[in-house]
């Protein structure tokens, strides 16, 4: 049962990883406003954490690399935490003008709280071997 569970969530992972991925390339403007000023252009950054979204949701599709993968995913969410607290810093508005409310980002935090322990968890469960 708890096998089952993993590859579960893995594939949901594996789901909202691809669709987040290919978002950053359907509409890059849209997360643009949030990059922090660092070195390169909002857009690259963008893109970059495009692929590395997209490579994450491969990763989770495919049970071989899903703990390697899981540990990836935490690593990922902690270092692109700095675009939300960023946004919620400045009160910046999304592309699209669509902005969050106090409320809305510690609801953001603790769902990024709770992906980091669920990726943690992928990561280090060990599926039972069946016996013949």
């Amino acid at each position: 049962m708890k096998s089952l569970l993993w590859h579960t969530v893995s594939l949901l992972a594996a789901a909202f990883w691809l669709y987040a991925g290919a978002l950053h390339f359907q509409d890059p403007e849209w997360f643009a406003p949030i990059v922090p000023p660092i070195p390169g252009s909002a857009i690259f950054w963008v893109y970059i954490s495009g692929v590395a979204e997209l490579a994450l949701g491969v990763g989770f599709l495919l049970p071989r690399l899903r703990k390697l993968t899981g540990l990836g995913s935490a690593v990922f969410l902690v270092c692109v935490y700095p675009a939300n607290i960023y946004m919620w810093m400045y009160d910046l508005e999304l592309g699209d003008g669509s902005s969050l409310s106090t409320t809305g980002h510690i609801v953001r935090l603790g769902l990024q709280i709770f992906a980091i322990l669920l990726s943690l968890w992928i990561s280090r469960y060990r599926p039972s071997i069946a016996k013949a």
